[in-house]
């Protein structure tokens, strides 16, 4: 099967600190830009920071900027989200997901190789 397989998810209080990560599946991922999104509850997905093949540009939603890092090691074929100052606003299923090029902003629309996500829950 090929896909990311994603992980780190958790519980933290607001303010706190999460790092997630994303390792791919059945394939290498050292050719693609890749992306975490985040799904809300009653919420549609959405784009919140993506990272092109060799790490060189990357791109963060207004939302989580000044927050969130990502980075990627691909002698692992794996990315990582870094994500300090949680907010409540923060709390959802997070997923990664692939596309080839460097896409207009991080959209969710063009991405495959999905996982089924980590769950952060940002609450006191």
């Amino acid at each position: 099967q090929v896909l990311f397989v994603e992980s780190g998810g958790g519980l933290v209080q607001p303010g706190g600190s999460l790092r997630l990560s994303c390792a791919a599946s059945g394939f290498t991922s050292n050719d693609y830009t890749i992306g975490w999104f985040r799904q809300a509850p009653g919420k549609e997905r959405e784009g919140i920071s993506c990272i092109s093949n060799n790490g060189g540009a990357t791109y963060f939603a207004d939302s989580v900027k000044g927050r969130f890092t990502i980075s990627r090691d691909n002698a692992k074929s794996t990315a990582y989200l870094a994500m300090n100052s949680l907010k409540p606003e923060d709390t959802g299923v997070y997923y990664c997901a692939a596309t080839s090029g460097w896409p207009h902003g991080c959209p969710p629309v063009g991405m495959f190789y999905w996982g089924i996500g980590t769950l952060v829950t940002v609450s006191s």
